[in-house]
């Protein structure tokens, strides 16, 4: 494996959001690749907390009427209800080629801590946009919509502890991807190679 490549896919991964995709859909193959690649993330005690719920095509008017419900109902009994957000859960999943529900599955004997189930979870996703950047397509997570509100997760099915942790949008990208940047590693880390106080 050439680890310059690798090191380039990385750095070069963009999220790409909706307004930048051209409408073209994405082929079902690549999706198949990133889930496929989404169920090799580390996973403490092997759980595999991950779990998918692919929305593509006539199946994006289900999400869109699951979503615009919830957040009309939920919202109406606590008043803050917004019509624009409302309009927005019904109308902006069509810019999505695919949109996927990404849900934390609980471990029903909670043999290792949530947090750890969920850094698995999005350990997947990270591999779920490397693939899609590998393949030349578009994709960002969200945490909009319903992700933070009770009871999101049992909108998709799910219960107990599972939770929802957002949604992955996937499209074709308009054009190439932007330059990104961050700051020096160097900033963000202490190497300590002597017994010495922190």
């Amino acid at each position: 494996m050439n680890v310059d490549a690798l090191s380039e896919l990385i750095k070069n991964r963009r999220s790409v959001f909706q307004a930048e995709y051209s409408g073209e859909p994405v082929d079902d193959a690549v999706i198949e690749r990133m889930l496929e690649n989404a169920n090799w993330a580390p996973t403490h005690k092997m759980t595999e907390p991950w779990r998918f719920i692919v929305f593509k095509g006539e199946g994006i008017k289900t999400l869109a009427r699951i979503q615009s419900e919830f957040y009309k109902t939920y919202t109406t009994a606590d008043g803050t209800f917004r019509e624009d957000r409302y309009r927005n859960l019904q109308e902006k999943p069509f810019l999505s080629s695919h949109i996927i529900a990404v849900i934390m599955k609980r471990d029903p004997s909670e043999s290792v801590p949530a947090i750890e189930e969920a850094a698995a979870v999005f350990c997947a996703m990270q591999n779920m946009q490397l693939t899609a950047a590998a393949c030349g397509v578009g994709c960002y997570f969200s945490t909009g919509g319903i992700t933070y509100f009770d009871g999101a997760a049992a909108q998709f099915g799910f219960s107990g502890n599972d939770v929802l942790l957002g949604f992955l949008h996937v499209g074709i990208p308009k054009t190439p991807p932007r330059e990104g940047k961050r700051r020096p590693i160097s900033e963000k880390t202490k190497w300590v190679t002597s017994d010495t106080s922190l």
